[in-house]
């Protein structure tokens, strides 16, 4: 669990740099596809193809066109509709989404993990449930797009991991980062604009996002989701929330409940601990 907790704090201040910087000035599919690129090559060093059977690099490369390519089309449109905090709200379904694709890939059904991410989508929606306004139903879908691709990859990427390959994951990684760069280049020369960076701020902000969220964020959130239970896994995706709101609330001085913002980021630590808690009761000592 370490590994998610690392990234959630690093990923707590990509919401707040997309929202404030990028939407509406670059153009979302450019922004996409400089990330994934710039993500994929921090990778590709690392890559070992003849280690690696076709049928691992195609999976691979099918996860991370879900789960990174697609997710971020989704996402950075999202951010053309709704407010930061409002992306940051709707994301609250994820572990849901998680619970129920982790049971269905595993032909089962788990009523604790689907309490634990109830239990997390209650405490985000504590955080904040303002009046919507705006685009709200479509930016809403959009998000829930994103959402399934980010959750559905999560899980698949895990069941894969702890299966399939032999090949330590940094090795293997770069294919993940591949196949998300065939979904932002199809994208970007069939939707998009010449709409580029035109400040150092932008190009900083890209590099950050490509290099370091993207990046190094990524491998370590799946090798984490490989760690821990699917429950966790779950719950810790809404972690986010508060974190991403906790930054933007101090760094840009966005308005938020402090009071929810505790009180929410409280519920949804309870079911990490308590779902913590619940595995180690179920597992033997050595």
């Amino acid at each position: 669990m370490p590994l998610l907790i690392f990234v959630t704090i690093l990923w707590a201040f990509s919401f707040s740099l997309i929202g404030v910087y990028l939407a509406g000035n670059v153009d979302s599919y450019f922004a996409v596809l400089t990330r994934v690129l710039l993500a994929a090559l921090v990778f590709l060093p690392l890559l070992r193809p003849r280690a690696c059977a076709p049928r691992t690099a195609l999976t691979l490369m099918g996860i991370g066109a879900l789960q990174l390519g697609l997710m971020y089309l989704f996402y950075y449109q999202s951010f053309l509709l709704l407010s930061v905090p409002e992306v940051l709200l709707f994301t609250i379904f994820t572990p849901l989404y998680i619970a129920l694709f982790y049971d269905l890939l595993a032909h089962r059904f788990s009523p604790q993990n689907l309490c634990v991410a109830a239990l997390a989508v209650a405490g985000a929606a504590i955080i904040r449930w303002g009046q919507p306004r705006g685009d709200f139903w479509l930016g809403f879908l959009v998000v829930q797009g994103a959402n399934l691709c980010f959750a559905l990859g999560q899980v698949a990427y895990k069941q894969f991991m702890q299966s399939a390959p032999t090949v330590p994951a940094r090795h293997l990684f770069g294919w993940f980062y591949l196949g998300a760069a065939l979904v932002a280049i199809c994208a970007w020369l069939w939707l998009g604009k010449p709409q580029y960076p035109h400040t150092a701020l932008q190009w900083g902000i890209l590099l950050w996002l490509g290099l370091v969220a993207s990046g190094l964020g990524y491998f370590l959130w799946n090798k984490g989701a490989t760690q821990v239970s699917a429950g966790t896994l779950a719950a810790m995706n809404n972690a986010l929330i508060p974190a991403g709101l906790a930054v933007n609330l101090l760094i840009w001085n966005r308005d938020a409940d402090l009071l929810r913002l505790g009180l929410g980021g409280a519920v949804i630590a309870a079911a990490v601990i308590f779902n913590e808690w619940r595995i180690r009761r179920q597992t033997p000592p050595d």
